[in-house]
C-alpha cells in the first residue's frame, strides 16, 4: 500500500525521539527522508544508526527543509511528518485512503474537529490555531479546520506545482492557502496529536506568530484581484 509514498521528515535536534519514530515508521513499511542541518551531529548520529536516507538541506529552516525535501521525492504520494513523536504513523493509512478514494489533492490532518485533540497544546497554541485558521477562511475560505498543522499528505505534483517559497513556520500557512487560490481538491483527517517526546519545541509563539500573520495578509492582498478574493 505504501511503495507510493515518501515521508518527507524536517530534523532538528531530535537525537532523543528520532531513534523512536524510526521504529515505529519502520513497522508499517514506509520510505522516508530525514532532512536536516550539517551540523546536528547528534541527530545525525542516531540517525545513521538505522541506516536511514539523511539530506542535509542548503539553507536553514523548517519550510526550508519541507521545500528541500519534497524536491526528493519519486513516488506519486508523499507526507510530511515530524521527528519529534507527536505524529501518529498508524494515522496515514487513512489519510492515504482519503486522498486514493477522492483523488484529493491534499489531505490535512486536523486536531481540532469531532474525537480528535493534542497532548502537546498549550493555551497559547491553542489560541493561535484557531485564530489562524479562522482567518484563513475568512479570507481564503480554504474549508479546513487546523491551518497550522503540517501532518500533511498528498500528491507530489500538487504541491510541486504550489512552488512553496517560506523558509521558516510560515509555510504552515503558505502550504493550505496556496493550494486553495490554485483550486486544489482539500479534505482533512480527524487527527490526535501527541506530546513530544523530548527536546523543545522549535516554534516561537509570538515572534513566529506575528510573521504568519504578515504571511498571510501578504499572499491575500497579492492575491486578491487576480484570483477574485473578496476584500473585508
Amino acid at each position: 500500500m505504501y511503495k507510493e509514498l515518501t515521508l518527507i521528515i524536517p530534523t532538528k535536534y531530535e537525537k532523543e525521539s528520532v531513534s523512536h519514530v524510526i521504529k515505529e515508521i519502520r513497522k508499517i513499511g514506509i520510505k522516508t527522508i530525514f532532512v536536516l542541518e550539517s551540523g546536528d551531529f547528534q541527530t545525525i548520529n542516531t540517525i545513521k544508526q538505522f541506516k536511514s536516507y539523511i539530506y542535509f538541506q542548503k539553507k536553514r529552516g523548517y519550510g526550508q527543509a519541507i521545500i528541500e525535501g519534497l524536491k526528493l521525492v519519486k513516488t506519486k504520494y508523499f507526507c510530511i511528518f515530524n521527528a519529534d513523536g507527536s505524529f501518529n504513523p498508524n494515522e496515514i493509512k487513512k489519510m492515504l485512503t482519503i486522498a486514493k478514494v477522492n483523488n484529493y489533492d491534499l489531505v490535512f490532518g486536523s486536531r481540532y474537529e469531532k474525537n480528535c485533540g493534542s497532548d502537546d497544546d498549550t493555551i497559547i497554541t491553542r489560541m493561535g490555531n484557531f485564530f489562524f485558521t479562522k482567518l484563513g477562511n475568512l479570507l481564503f475560505k480554504i474549508g479546513i479546520s487546523d491551518i497550522l498543522y503540517t501532518f500533511v499528505l498528498g500528491k507530489t505534483k500538487s504541491i510541486s506545482d504550489l512552488k512553496l517559497k517560506e523558509k521558516d513556520f510560515k509555510l504552515c500557512v503558505e502550504l493550505p492557502i496556496k493550494a486553495k487560490v490554485k483550486n486544489l481538491k482539500l479534505s482533512t483527517n480527524k487527527s490526535f496529536e501527541r506530546a513530544r517526546l523530548a527536546g523543545k519545541k522549535k516554534v516561537k509563539a509570538f515572534s513566529d506568530g506575528l510573521k504568519i500573520l504578515h504571511c498571510m495578509l501578504k499572499i491575500f492582498i497579492l492575491n486578491a484581484k487576480k484570483y477574485s478574493i473578496k476584500k473585508y
